[in-house]
């Protein structure tokens, strides 16, 4: 299982977990498993089209995922995927 590291702004749709343990083969299954298991981060991560919502920035073992494969990065059962919603303000 791979390991998702949730920020502080969205522990409490995963009733306050810092960690969530998931099952994929890819980013885009690990996010898929993260949703079924804690539906309310849905609407918080995923866009319209399907995809990470553009202001949600991802990074596997600290690795933004765009200079990977973006979603279809694939993700072995030791790897950390951290989701991180882009803050606004000053």
């Amino acid at each position: 299982m791979s390991t998702v590291r949730i920020p502080p702004t969205l522990r409490t749709a995963t009733g306050g977990e810092k960690r969530v343990e998931v099952e994929g083969a890819t980013v885009r299954d690990c996010v898929s498993a993260l949703i079924a298991a804690h539906p309310g981060l849905e609407a918080q991560l995923i866009g319209q089209d399907g995809d990470l919502n553009p202001f949600v920035n991802a990074f596997l073992n600290d690795t933004d995922i765009r200079h990977l494969e973006g979603l279809d990065t694939a993700v072995g059962a030791t790897d950390t995927l951290a989701l991180l919603p882009a803050m606004a303000g000053g």
